[in-house]
This record gives C-alpha cells, sequence and structure tokens, in this order.
C-alpha cells in the first residue's frame, strides 16, 4: 500500500484512497505509531461517494473514529486535488456532514459544518467553559494565559464532557490556542475544530471581528472567518512524504 503524510499546522495525518470500504482500525494503530509506524495523530481513508468527490472514514492515532477533524479537511482536499480525485473545488462526506474545501496551491480554504452549542456557560475547576459541537465537541475556556493549560485537568474534562479540551487566549484581536485532543490523549500541534470552536466562543463576546488570524501551538498562522453564519476555515498545508509499505 502506499501512503501520503501531510502537516496542517503541525497536526499530521497518515492519507491514502482506495475502492475498499473496511474497518481500518488496526491501520490506524500500526500506522500513527510514531516508533514503529509512520506517525500521527489522524488516519484518513479516502474512498468512492455518490453524493459528492469522495468520503472519508476518519481514525485517531489510538483506532477511535472520529466524526470530524478540520486540519484533516484542509490535508485531504489537498491529497484529492493532487491526486486527480477532485477538482481546486471539491466536496466530500465527512460522519458530521458534507465539507467544502478549495485549494490554492498550498493554501486551502474549507466551509466547517454548522456548530452546534451543547452545553451555555458553566464554571467547573476555577475556569468558564463553554461547551460546543464543531464537527466534533470541544470544551472553550479563555484564559489570560496559556500556560494555565494543564494537562491532568484536561484529561480529567475531556472525559467527563467527552470532549476535547481548549484552552484560548484573545490577544490584539487574534486568537492563541492550546488544545487537548480525544484519541491522541494528550496535547497536538494544533486542532482546526478546536480553533473554530474558540474563534465561534470569542466572536460571540465581541472579543474579535468576524475574520481574525488563529495560531495554534505549532505557532503557524490560519484565518478563520464567519460569512452569513457560516464559517470558514483556512491556512496552509505541506505534503511531507509518500511511502510504500
Amino acid at each position: 500500500m502506499t501512503y501520503t503524510k501531510y502537516s496542517a499546522s503541525g497536526n499530521d495525518f497518515v492519507i491514502f484512497h482506495t475502492f475498499i470500504e473496511k474497518d481500518y482500525t488496526e491501520d490506524a494503530i500500526r500506522l500513527c505509531n510514531r516508533t514503529e509506524g509512520i506517525g500521527a495523530d489522524g488516519f484518513v481513508v479516502l474512498l468512492p461517494c455518490d453524493e459528492a468527490d469522495f468520503k472519508w472514514q476518519f481514525y485517531n492515532s489510538d483506532g477511535s473514529d472520529a466524526a470530524m477533524c478540520g486540519n484533516a479537511t484542509r490535508a485531504v482536499a489537498h491529497y484529492a486535488y493532487n491526486n486527480g480525485l477532485a477538482s481546486s473545488q471539491m466536496k466530500f462526506l465527512t460522519e458530521a456532514g458534507l465539507i467544502e474545501s478549495e485549494v490554492d496551491d498550498n493554501i486551502v480554504e474549507s466551509q466547517m459544518t454548522k456548530p452546534v452549542v451543547i452545553k451555555e456557560e458553566f464554571q467547573q475547576e476555577g475556569f468558564t467553559w463553554y461547551l460546543i459541537d464543531t464537527g466534533v465537541p470541544h470544551l472553550v475556556t479563555i484564559v489570560d494565559d496559556l500556560e494555565k493549560y494543564d494537562h491532568d485537568l484536561c484529561a480529567k474534562m475531556r472525559y467527563e464532557h467527552n470532549a476535547n479540551v481548549n484552552f484560548a487566549k484573545i490577544e490584539n484581536g487574534i486568537i492563541k490556542v492550546r488544545t487537548y485532543e480525544r484519541g491522541v490523549e494528550g496535547e497536538t500541534l494544533a486542532c482546526g475544530t478546536g480553533m473554530v470552536a474558540c474563534f465561534i466562543r470569542a466572536n460571540d463576546l465581541d472579543l474579535v471581528e468576524n475574520k481574525t488570524f488563529v495560531y495554534p501551538k505549532s505557532e503557524e498562522e490560519l484565518t478563520i472567518s464567519k460569512i452569513s453564519e457560516k464559517i470558514y476555515f483556512k491556512g496552509a498545508v505541506k505534503q511531507i512524504f509518500t511511502a510504500s509499505i
């Protein structure tokens, strides 16, 4: 099999396409292993689809599935375009719904799924939280110092609320984010749906404009925009290598 590794803002993925639809859990665990495999946060299988250009099966590095992953939508769109699976403007199906993406060289913009607020503002562990589904559920807390990010606290909140956990700081109209991800069970360099969740929370509080820059832990610059209640997520992706195993 031939696999391609991509990085989208430090969030890395192993991607391949096939006509065979089956359970790829064991492949995901093996290939995402950072010491004995290719190493990645996620594993994505692209399959034929009657409703769109293609559909995906998405797996976290521990083999669990996820309905949506914002950074992966951008990496997958670039992969699909470069492998002749779609034109530069495409639609593909995820468990969270239909995604529209546009590829311009190494810059990819995806229209995200419609966000759904799960739980309004609440207090826990000394922080104010907000729980929203941006394709997958995300807890968001806005802090004045990202060093307040705490792994053990995030792990506790993740299991209690079955959600990813985000610490966001607003600085000069931009958002900086640190994210603990389910399935990885630790902090990742970037999480697209997490950044979108932080943007929605900050925008609702009038802390940022309808278009703003967002910086994850990788410190790569991304743009999130709200246009007519639709959310767009834009940034660069990198094809790291292709390998046959």
